[in-house]
């Protein structure tokens, strides 16, 4: 059976239900938890590491073999050459895409920073991103927005309009991402995607999806004090994983809005558009 959300996203394996009382380990992902909001995070340093390596030596040899493509093909004949001429061409293109696509996965991985928490507001339902642009799950790209590397999106989102699903990478490892598909309210027509938990073998791709519905639900499960910082520690948290990345004032102080009423009132002083 398909997804329920539409369009579906490109490795779909199933779609996630909303609730508490799941099964759920914050494992080293959840970075803060207290009575109104948690930050969890999304890009481990080693695995920035590791696939930035990777798709710089894609790079690194993609750029030579275009190079070469575009001088045999100002050298051979298309009609006494064809096989080798036609040869050429793919390889030159299936390069060229290569390199469309590797590039935005390269910046996701260097401009990353401090793992890019997502915040999640159980007072207000609501969930809050600072990230690189091109952390989304978009194929289709403007070429010129590769020359602005550092572009962000910040964003806020209704928990209510968050649908949890799980896609698998198609390597032999078989490792499975939940992703978050951002529906327009009372649809399950999908307009955004957000990363929520990469790449976990098998239950563990769960985990976390359940941690986040317990805390939501105000459910005990989820416990406070399971993340790297403890709940007194919200002020080291702040300093060293949000202070001088880019998040808006308001945003920073909505995390620990109690109520609507109170975040109205936020973003009115802040004269943020409702």
């Amino acid at each position: 059976m398909p997804s329920q959300y539409q369009p579906q996203i490109l490795g779909w394996i199933g779609d996630l239900v909303k609730g508490g009382n799941s099964l759920t380990d914050a494992d080293d992902r959840l970075l803060y938890a207290n009575d109104n909001y948690c930050a969890f995070i999304r890009k481990t340093k080693s695995s920035q590491i590791f696939y930035s390596f990777m798709l710089i030596i894609v790079l690194i040899l993609s750029i030579p073999i275009i190079y070469l493509g575009f001088s045999l093909i100002l050298d051979l004949s298309p009609i006494t050459e064809s096989a080798i001429f036609i040869t050429v061409i793919v390889t030159l293109i299936a390069c060229i895409v290569a390199l469309y696509l590797c590039i935005p996965e390269l910046y996701h991985n260097l401009f990353t920073r401090r793992g890019s928490p997502i915040i999640f507001n159980r007072k207000t339902g609501k969930v809050y991103i600072n990230e690189s642009y091109f952390f989304n799950f978009k194929v289709l790209r403007n070429p010129l927005t590769f020359l602005h590397p550092n572009k962000k999106r910040i964003k806020e989102y209704d928990w209510a309009h968050l649908q949890g699903v799980v896609v698998h990478n198609f390597s032999r490892s078989s490792l499975n991402t939940t992703i978050l598909m951002v529906c327009k309210p009372n649809t399950h027509k999908t307009i955004d995607h957000i990363l929520l938990d990469p790449l976990r073998g098998g239950i563990g791709s769960y985990l976390v999806w359940g941690w986040v519905n317990n805390f939501m639900c105000a459910n005990k499960l989820a416990g406070l004090n399971d993340g790297k910082y403890k709940w007194e520690q919200e002020t080291q948290f702040k300093d060293n994983i949000i202070k001088g990345q880019g998040w808006p004032e308001w945003m920073v102080e909505a995390f620990n809005a109690t109520s609507q009423a109170e975040l109205a009132e936020i973003k009115q002083r802040h004269h943020i558009k409702q």
